[in-house]
């Protein structure tokens, strides 16, 4: 019975996107490890940028200054 967890930072992943990757990760293990659709199970977790880092910083920081770069007049 697998039990797959996707995590992804909460920046609006919409409905028709999450069943897709609960499809995809469905279709995968069904393909590779040929288990039983039924008993297959994904959890798609949302976590705030605030609570997810990369590179020893906050992901939240990241995204302000990705987008004040955007901003800069170039």
């Amino acid at each position: 019975m697998p039990y797959i967890t996707i995590q992804v930072t909460r920046e609006g992943v919409t409905r028709e996107q999450k069943k897709e990757l609960i499809a995809g990760a469905t279709d995968l293990v069904v393909r590779v490890l040929n288990k039983d659709p039924a008993t297959t199970f994904v959890v798609i977790d949302e976590v705030d940028l605030d609570n997810w880092g990369v590179g020893g910083r906050p992901v939240a920081d990241i995204r302000r200054e990705q987008a004040a770069a955007r901003k800069a007049p170039g």
